[in-house]
C-alpha cells in the first residue's frame, strides 16, 4: 500500500511539499482573508503577487469602472463634432478618403457623406464640444477627458468586443479585468475581484455578449470575471437550497475544502487551490450580496441622482450597483450596454440609447466624485468601433479608422479633448490611440508598467498589449 501511494506522488507534488505552495497559501487565506488582496498567491508562480514587483510604481487608480458601450456608439452624433460632414451630406464621399479601407456592410456600394444628426454645444469652463442628446454628460465636461482618435483593428462585433477586452481578435485570452486582478490582487473579501453587469434597451440592435469577453483564458480561472445580474437572483445558485440553513452549508463548505485539500496535497494542481479559494468566496458571498444589491438604505437624491430605484436590470440601475461594488474593493467592475448598434434610423436611436445612458453615467462621476472616490477611480466610456461617416440607408457602417471615448478620475486629466479626425470623421489623423495604448495607459494608471505585466503560456511570455502599446502621457493628471 506504501509503494502504491508512493508511485501515485507527482513530481510537482513532491516539490509542493517542500516547500511553501500555493495550496498551503491558499488554505492559509481562509485563516487570514488578508492573504488574498493585493499581496495574494499567484497560481502559476511560487510567491506573493507582490514580489512581482507589483505595482512597479505609484498608481493613481484603486479601481475602474468600464462603462462599455456594445454595439458602436456613432461618434459623429455623440463626441465628435463635424461641420464639414454636414456641409457634404448628400454628395459623394470622396474616394481619397476611402480607397483601399477596410469597409463592413457598405463594401461595393456607392458612399454618400451623412450629415451628423444632433447638434454640437460647447459645455463647461473647458468648452469642449458634445452632442446635445448628453445633457447629463455635457454637465460633467470639466471632469471628463474625450479622446477623439481611437483606432481599433477588427470590423465586426464579436472580435472587435474581443480585442478591445483582450487586446486580440484570438477568442480565449485574458480579459483586462483578468490581467488587473492576476497583477494586483482584490480589495474585496467578499466580493470576486472582476465583476460584470450588463442591460439592454429599446433602440438598436441588442449586442450578443459572449461570457469569453471577461474570461482568465490561459491565466488560472480564480481570475475570471463574474457577472453579476442587477434583477432577479443577482448570482445564479448562491442561495442555500430550501431547508438548509448557514451552518450546515459551512459544513459543507468545510468538507469539500478537506477533500480538495487531500486532492492538492497529492497532485499540486494549482485549479485546486482556485477552487478551495472559490468555494469559500461564494460561502461569504452568500451574506454579502443580498446587502450589496439592496440600495433602499440609499439616500433618496443619490437614487433620484441616477434615475432608478434599483433591481430593475437597467444601466441606470447597474450604475448604482457599479459605485456600491467599487465602495467594497472590487478591483475591475465593467457594465455592458447592449443597445448601440445603429445601422438605421440613427437619428432616433441614437438619441433613444443615449436617453438609457447619460443620466446615470454622469450620476455616477458626480456621486464618486462628491465621495471622495474619483480621484482613484478610473471610469471608461466607449465600444468597440464607431460608425461611418457614410450613409447606410439613414444609419451609418462600422467603422475602425476613427471613433471616440471618454474617461475620467483615476489620473485623467479633466475638461480636455485629445486627438482628431480628419474633416469628414472618417480617419484619425492627429494623435492616434490604438486599442494597445489605450491598455497600456490603463495599466500605468494602476502603477503597471504594461510591457513587464507577462504571464508563460504555450512556450511563450503574453502580456495584453502584445509586443505594443505606448502609455498615452499627455492625458494624465
Amino acid at each position: 500500500m506504501l509503494d502504491e501511494t508512493q508511485a501515485r506522488i507527482h513530481r510537482r507534488a513532491f516539490l509542493g511539499r517542500s516547500s511553501t505552495g500555493i495550496g498551503t497559501l491558499a488554505l492559509a487565506s481562509l485563516l487570514d482573508p488578508t492573504l488574498l488582496n493585493a499581496t495574494e498567491a499567484t497560481p502559476g508562480h511560487d510567491r506573493p503577487a507582490s514580489t512581482l514587483g507589483l505595482p512597479h510604481f505609484a498608481p493613481k487608480a484603486k479601481r475602474i469602472i468600464y462603462l462599455y458601450m456594445a454595439g458602436g456608439p456613432s461618434h459623429l452624433e455623440t463626441l465628435d463634432h463635424k461641420p464639414e460632414l454636414a456641409r457634404m451630406h448628400g454628395q459623394p464621399m470622396p474616394e481619397s478618403f476611402t480607397k483601399g479601407m477596410p469597409i463592413a456592410q457598405l463594401q461595393g456600394q456607392k458612399l454618400v457623406c451623412f450629415a451628423p444628426q444632433h447638434p454640437f454645444q460647447r459645455h463647461g469652463a473647458s468648452g469642449q464640444e458634445i452632442s446635445a442628446i448628453f445633457p447629463h454628460v455635457a454637465g460633467i465636461a470639466d471632469d471628463i477627458c474625450i479622446i477623439r482618435s481611437m483606432v481599433t483593428e477588427a470590423i465586426n462585433h464579436d472580435p472587435a468586443h474581443t480585442f478591445m477586452n483582450t487586446g486580440t481578435t484570438i477568442s480565449g485570452r485574458p480579459a483586462m479585468g483578468s490581467w488587473l486582478t492576476y497583477g494586483l490582487g482584490s480589495e474585496s473579501r467578499d466580493l470576486p475581484g472582476f465583476v460584470v453587469l450588463t442591460s439592454t434597451g429599446r433602440f438598436g440592435q441588442a449586442q450578443p455578449i459572449s461570457t469569453r469577453q471577461w474570461h482568465s483564458g490561459f491565466l488560472p480561472s480564480r481570475f475570471q470575471g463574474v457577472r453579476f445580474y442587477s434583477k432577479g437572483d443577482p448570482v445564479l445558485y448562491l442561495g442555500n437550497p430550501r431547508g438548509t440553513t448557514d451552518g450546515r452549508q459551512r459544513d459543507v463548505v468545510d468538507a469539500v475544502e478537506r477533500l480538495n485539500r487531500i486532492e492538492e496535497d497529492r497532485s499540486a494542481d494549482p485549479e485546486i487551490a482556485t477552487r478551495i479559494s472559490a468555494y469559500e468566496t461564494a460561502f461569504r458571498m452568500q451574506s454579502s450580496v443580498p446587502e450589496l444589491i439592496d440600495v433602499s438604505a440609499e439616500p433618496s437624491h443619490v437614487r433620484k441622482l441616477y434615475g432608478t430605484d434599483g433591481g430593475d436590470g437597467t444601466f441606470a440601475a447597474n450604475c448604482l450597483l457599479a459605485r456600491r461594488l467599487a465602495e467594497r474593493g472590487v478591483r475591475f467592475i465593467q457594465l455592458y450596454h447592449r443597445d448601440w448598434d445603429h445601422h438605421g434610423a440613427i437619428k432616433e436611436h441614437v438619441a433613444g440609447t443615449a436617453r438609457e445612458v447619460d443620466q446615470a453615467a454622469a450620476a455616477l462621476v458626480k456621486d464618486l466624485k462628491q465621495r471622495g472616490m474619483l480621484d482613484e477611480t478610473l471610469v471608461i466610456w466607449g465600444g468597440e468601433f464607431g460608425r461611418t461617416p457614410m450613409a447606410q440607408g439613414n444609419g451609418r457602417d462600422h467603422h475602425i479608422k476613427g471613433f471616440s471615448i471618454w474617461m475620467a478620475g483615476g489620473g485623467i486629466k479633466g475638461g480636455m479633448t485629445f486627438g482628431a479626425t480628419d474633416e469628414f470623421g472618417y480617419s484619425a489623423v492627429h494623435d492616434v490611440v490604438h486599442v494597445h495604448d489605450l491598455h497600456a495607459t490603463i495599466l500605468a494608471l494602476f502603477g503597471i508598467d504594461h510591457t513587464r505585466l507577462t504571464y508563460r503560456s504555450q512556450g511563450r511570455d503574453f502580456r495584453l498589449t502584445d509586443v505594443a502599446g505606448r502609455v498615452v502621457r499627455p492625458i494624465l493628471a
